[in-house]
């Protein structure tokens, strides 16, 4: 008598998905009220030059994290539609981190020369570009989409950010509005890579023939629309001499041990944040599982969300906690969350558990991090400061996709745990910053 074995494709909760939702709701609506909450956006009473540039620059910022949203969502989808090969996407990838580490770690000092309006104006035409090649060309060249998507990614990193804060600074509006926006673009950010998911999903839709082209068109739409957004929207003041502008990086960045703590941090998160999501589909289906990837991608950015919300909580609460030492308790989380991944098989639910509580950290983390850069980097070295401390997580995700990729040395667990320790590494750092704020007290470059 034969024996049948049922196959299950497991999906998450429904619930799960409305706890998050219903908890990032009521975060926004009950935050502290010594904090300015959400008013800096929708607060009629504030100036009305605060509230329209943030109202139009989450709308810019939103756009960008559409368009870098469709390819990550879609763009394994699309190549394996075309019949490119495992090996060809590993290029894909190693091209993409040399990229980044060889291009994207001087985008910053380029940015903060040239000014980061250009910068910005150049993440766009870089997506117009390789969309619309993509319209043209069937089947385009995945060296040169690697470079290109890997620089807007790199750009994506620092630029929005960067000039966000120039042209906040430049308004005359005071630090506790450019904090809320800090974990207001985190927020955005995660919301519209959702959006993008669902977007993409609704243009592609059952005729996959007939409509595999439309996220590209989609792209290339807002990627237009933001191009004549920024072209018209703001105009920038002109940036230091390159004379000037290396003396001030000698002076704030290369001697300052405290921007070191902070660069390092900010590699790890990098880093850790890159290998999760190269290797979190991988780890959820070993052993054959069956699972609905789909529906956990916006559960995961809907933690992210979550966790940014609590950003104005652990700092204008009840219990305000320093911010160091609130970045060292999340850093510590998220290391020991991945090392439970790497070294301990679990079930797939504990494992979305363990993916969205990593992911709150992150969303915590991020907004935190931006509020240090803001005390202790000058507006003008931003830009720089960030691409550089970027360059040790590009390295290591090239080694990582070199050694894993061609030769195999490594496991998919050691990179994982690698994460974990980067994490607990940042922890540290945040300690020692902590520590030699209270010897020599930080520099605020803003106004109060």
């Amino acid at each position: 008598m034969g024996v049948v074995i049922e196959s299950e494709i497991w999906e998450n909760n429904q619930p799960l998905s409305i706890f998050i939702f219903v908890s990032c709701l009521l975060s926004i609506l009950c935050l502290p009220h010594n904090s300015t909450r959400i008013s800096t956006v929708f607060d009629q009473s504030l100036p009305s030059s605060l509230l329209r540039f943030h109202a139009n620059f989450l709308l810019l910022f939103c756009f960008s994290s559409v368009m870098e949203g469709m390819w990550s969502v879609f763009g394994e989808y699309e190549m394996a539609y075309f019949g490119v090969s495992k090996d060809q996407m590993l290029s894909f990838l190693v091209i993409g981190s040399a990229s980044a580490l060889l291009i994207g770690t001087v985008l910053g000092m380029v940015s903060d020369l040239i000014g980061r309006k250009k910068v910005c104006l150049m993440f766009c035409i870089l997506h117009l570009f390789v969309a619309v090649w993509k319209r043209i060309v069937s089947h385009p060249s995945i060296w040169l989409a690697s470079v290109c998507l890997s620089i807007a990614s790199s750009i994506f990193l620092f630029g929005f950010e960067t000039w966000m804060v120039a042209e906040h600074d430049k308004l005359g509006h005071r630090l506790d509005s450019l904090n809320e926006m800090f974990w207001l673009m985190t927020f955005v950010e995660s919301a519209s890579l959702i959006g993008s998911q669902v977007l993409a999903n609704w243009l592609v839709s059952n005729d996959i023939e007939k409509n595999m082209f439309s996220p590209s068109t989609a792209t290339a739409l807002l990627a237009l629309t933001s191009i004549i957004f920024i072209a018209r929207e703001w105009r920038e003041s002109p940036p230091a001499t390159f004379k000037d502008y290396r003396i001030s990086l000698n002076t704030h960045i290369f001697f300052d041990k405290r921007i070191w703590l902070l660069s390092w941090a900010q590699s790890c998160v990098q880093f850790s944040v890159a290998a999760f999501w190269i290797l979190w589909a991988p780890t959820i289906v070993a052993d054959g599982r069956e699972v609905n990837l789909g529906m956990i991608y916006p559960c995961l950015l809907g933690a992210k969300m979550l966790g940014s919300t609590m950003f104005p909580w652990f700092k204008n609460g009840p219990l305000p906690l320093r911010t160091e030492d609130c970045l060292v308790y999340a850093f510590v989380i998220a290391g020991i969350v991945l090392s439970i991944v790497a070294y301990d098989y679990q079930e797939v639910g504990i494992l979305v558990g363990l993916f969205c509580l990593f992911h709150a950290c992150i969303g915590l983390i991020l907004p935190s991090l931006a509020r240090l850069r803001t005390l202790y980097v000058p507006n003008e070295l931003r830009g720089g400061m960030i691409s550089l401390s970027l360059a040790p997580a590009n390295a290591a995700i090239l080694l990582c996709f070199i050694m894993r990729g061609y030769s195999g040395s490594i496991e998919n667990s050691t990179i994982m745990a690698f994460g974990a320790i980067a994490l607990f590494s940042a922890a540290g750092c945040m300690h020692l910053l902590k520590q030699s704020g209270k010897h020599s007290p930080h520099q605020n470059f803003h106004k109060q």
